[in-house]
């Protein structure tokens, strides 16, 4: 709950004006690289985010904590998150695992 996360910053994202977040990821390596010329796969993926993982994103300034995004997760959502802390802990590890977001030492 300590851990501060933070977007990585080799990914773009943007918001809509309904605050939906889209991710884009430049698919690079040389695995990548033959996936794009043989299966016409994209160069660049676009991974749109729901609107709670669109908050979440957008809380990720690397100065928040887990346990401070948790609060501002309960204070817009409600009930409709419940349970914030599970959810969001488990939300936050697959971000990480996946190099959406790293972590910075709390100060």
């Amino acid at each position: 709950m300590d851990f501060i996360p933070v977007c990585n910053p080799e990914y773009t994202w943007d918001a809509d004006k309904k605050g939906i977040v889209t991710v884009h990821v430049v698919n690079k390596g040389f695995y990548n690289w033959i996936a794009q010329k043989i299966f016409k796969k994209p160069r660049i993926s676009h991974i749109a985010l729901d609107k709670y993982g669109s908050f979440v994103w957008q809380q990720m300034d690397g100065k928040r904590n887990v346990y401070e995004i948790s609060k501002l997760v309960s204070e817009r959502f409600g009930k409709d998150a419940e349970p914030v802390v599970e959810r969001l802990v488990k939300y936050i590890q697959i971000l990480y695992q996946n190099k959406f977001i790293g972590y910075v030492k709390q100060k």
